[in-house]
């Protein structure tokens, strides 16, 4: 055996030895991954970015095969592939799941900002209030889920939607037929919509068809990806339904605890780049979008009326503590929430100056 083979033999002996990667020793590998989103959409995006800082981080000792929804198994259905492991993992947003447990709604940061708090408190919970351990006992204790998530990005604010007429107030929700989805479908079902739960794919074609008057979707260059603004012409935001969401990736947990500690290590560095890096491009993206919206298409952007908010924040409150009272697991992570949005929400209100104060400054509303 010549020398130069026997110092790399040793070396590989060592790396394995320390549970490090050597990308000269150590053989790739690739998880079979999907989303719940279209190809097309930034959703899908932050699964790219995931999967192509994974490969560099690792030197292509890990790759992510990312999957966009519906090529493999349908999107609203990656929780239970990954579980099962069908799929290594997935890209999703926990409120899809509330079929199961309504709590799943309170790990996605939906609706109304849970208890006023924006995506990076939320983020603060996890990290700093508990929240990670409530997460886990939740997937893995309470609901018997084979899963490990972590979070991956913010898709908000998220617009109020779009309207196939101008709507005035509460009383053009009555009897509408609108897109809508997990929790907030329910709220606004209370407020007398229609919903129609669908995937973000069939969102245009039922638009087209006049399957449906309305819908939410996100906002910004989500929706032109969709071509929502081909449809319809009346755009109203904001919306308190998704004012702070945060998305998630999960793998099933024998596949996350086969993985070197080194890979675990950098897939959580790699999704908080991503949270960051796809946050600050999703915002220049959707102002592009929203110009492109009003000056090429003649959509009307529109003031979403104060009462529509205001009356789903209420019937949010009503549905969470009628939830608490019967769902032990809800009242417990929902109460850890509070407490943390008790202590973080007002310190910030007294030290954030408005955004609307410089704003109007510099950049005035045009009438």
């Amino acid at each position: 055996m010549n020398i130069r083979k026997h110092a790399l033999l040793a070396a590989a002996a060592l790396v394995a030895s320390l549970g490090l990667t050597d990308p000269s020793v150590a053989q790739s590998r690739t998880l079979k991954m999907q989303s719940s989103f279209p190809a097309n959409s930034t959703a899908h995006d932050a699964f790219r970015m995931l999967a192509e800082r994974v490969d560099k981080l690792t030197a292509g000792q890990l790759k992510i095969d990312a999957a966009p929804g519906g090529q493999i198994v349908p999107p609203f259905e990656v929780l239970d592939a990954t579980h099962k492991k069908v799929i290594d993992g997935a890209v999703s947003i926990d409120y899809y799941w509330t079929g199961k447990n309504k709590a799943f709604t309170l790990f996605s940061n939906t609706p109304a900002g849970v208890i006023g708090m924006d995506a990076m408190d939320f983020l603060g919970w996890l990290y700093e209030g508990g929240g990670m351990a409530l997460y886990e006992e939740f997937l893995q204790k309470d609901m018997k889920l084979n899963v490990h998530a972590i979070p991956l990005y913010s898709p908000g604010p998220q617009a109020l939607g779009w309207f196939r007429k101008p709507i005035e107030g509460l009383a053009q929700f009555k009897g509408i037929k609108c897109r809508q989805t997990g929790i907030t479908a329910e709220i606004y079902a209370k407020m007398g919509m229609a919903v129609v739960n669908m995937p973000g794919g069939e969102i245009a074609p039922a638009a087209e068809r006049g399957a449906i008057d309305c819908a939410e979707w996100v906002g910004g260059i989500e929706d032109v990806r969709l071509g929502l603004h081909l449809i319809w012409k009346n755009h109203y935001t904001p919306g308190v339904h998704e004012s702070a969401p945060v998305a998630n990736v999960m793998f099933n947990k024998e596949v996350w605890d086969s993985l070197s500690e080194q890979h675990r290590e950098i897939i959580k560095a790699a999704a908080t780049e991503v949270f960051v890096k796809w946050s600050v491009w999703w915002q220049k993206l959707n102002a592009d979008a929203i110009q492109e919206m009003q000056e090429k298409h003649g959509v009307k952007i529109l003031p979403t009326p104060p009462e529509i908010n205001v009356e789903f924040m209420k019937a949010w409150d009503a549905v969470a503590q009628a939830e608490a009272e019967k769902n032990p697991v809800f009242k417990k992570i929902y109460d850890s929430q509070k407490a943390y949005a008790a202590k973080v929400v007002p310190a910030k209100r007294f030290m954030f100056p408005p955004y609307t104060l410089t704003a109007d400054h510099y950049f005035p509303p045009k009438k």
